[in-house]
């Protein structure tokens, strides 16, 4: 009896498994685990579903031959004007956007400081605060609606005032050159010019890495990275290093496989999946793929990661190991644009997690579509 209960002990918890009728089947053999390969199942994969791709909807070739996005700003736009035709306004005669739709709201603020008068902090103290509530209720995080509003304000102090129209002219530059010292970035993000640079100069793959919270579509959006990279004729490899969430392999095996599909289809470059299966080490799977990309000459390694709350101090710390071991040259984030004003205090998580030697490059905003013109998260 003894003998028998210890070797039940070494043979450790089995897989439960389940049949067509959804029933727990704890003596069958077949494994629900799609990730491992089966070298009696040769049964080809057909993607003879994937459909032809608008390219003109999404971007345009350059005279050099590089195919670049279309522009953010016209994506913008065209959400501003549909959420402007389901409230039945139109766009051209009532601004829109993240300020512009209240411009003229902020602008009334300002009606009590016209009249050939020097503007002082305390003639801005009640303006800037009314501007704040309008863009808090815009989803502009509480932080960069501060520091725009900061921005405006000095801009604004000590200039001398005229009508009410020079005063909306005074606001709208004002605004303008407050958002581009607000929104320009520190690092390089034309990818194309440093994935050349890398490719010649250093003679290794250029990485890039996903990261984000549960659920905004990283893997998503980056087989929409792969899909521009692939437009350019750059070969990629994309290492499956979320090995915690079920099905996430899966999921990028069939982007893969479509975006091979296409790639044989148009003639592009090669593409390839790097995966490991679930429950390994995601870290040392991505430095494994790097090393992978380097030997067989790919130009681009793209990294998923796992999703994870910004606020779970045990998931986020494996970031900073992840980041040692297969320093990618740019780590986006992806954030959705739903998430309204906890945008910053994720972003800020996630740049921290990763240590003193590395933070965030950039952001992709992701349904964009689902939120009219409450993009504030921009």
């Amino acid at each position: 009896g003894l003998k028998e209960k210890s070797v039940g002990k070494a043979k450790g918890k089995q897989l439960r498994r389940w049949d067509a009728d959804g029933m727990a089947d704890e003596d069958g053999d077949v494994p629900l685990d799609y990730s491992a390969t089966s070298d009696t199942d040769s049964r080809p994969v057909s993607s003879a579903g994937v459909e032809p791709v608008d390219m003109v909807a999404s971007g345009t070739r350059t005279s050099k031959g590089q195919y670049i996005l279309k522009d953010l700003d016209d994506e913008v736009h065209s959400i501003l004007q549909n959420a402007s035709q389901k409230k039945e306004e139109s766009a051209s005669s009532k601004p829109t956007g993240v300020v512009g739709s209240s411009l003229g709201a902020i602008s009334g603020l300002f009606r009590n400081v016209i009249g050939g008068k020097v503007l002082t902090k305390q003639d801005l103290e009640k303006p800037m605060k009314g501007m704040e509530d309008l863009l808090l209720k815009k989803n502009v995080a509480r932080e960069a609606a501060v520091r725009l509003c900061e921005g405006v304000e000095r801009e604004l102090i000590g200039k001398k005032t005229g009508n009410f129209e020079s005063i909306d002219t005074l606001l709208r530059a004002s605004l303008s050159t407050s958002l581009t010292k607000l929104l320009t970035p520190t690092t390089s993000l034309f990818l194309l010019t440093s994935i050349t640079t890398t490719n010649t100069t250093h003679h290794r793959p250029y990485t890039i890495s996903i990261v984000g919270v549960n659920g905004v579509g990283k893997s998503t959006s980056l087989s929409k990275l792969a899909f521009f990279l692939l437009q350019n004729n750059l070969s990629l490899l994309i290492a499956a290093c979320d090995t915690f969430r079920s099905g996430a392999v899966e999921q990028l095996r069939v982007h893969a496989r479509n975006l091979k599909d296409l790639s044989a289809r148009e003639r592009l470059a090669k593409i390839e999946l790097y995966e490991k299966g679930y429950g390994k080490d995601a870290a040392h799977i991505a430095r494994d793929a790097v090393a992978y990309a380097k030997d067989n000459h790919f130009d681009v390694v793209l990294i998923d990661t796992a999703g994870r709350r910004h606020n779970d101090a045990r998931l986020m710390s494996s970031l900073e190991k992840f980041a040692d071991l297969a320093r990618p040259d740019k780590i986006l984030m992806v954030g959705e644009a739903l998430v309204g004003t906890d945008s910053v205090m994720q972003a800020r998580a996630f740049n921290t997690a990763f240590g003193a030697k590395r933070g965030l490059d950039g952001f992709i905003i992701s349904k964009c579509d689902t939120v009219g013109e409450m993009v504030g998260v921009l």
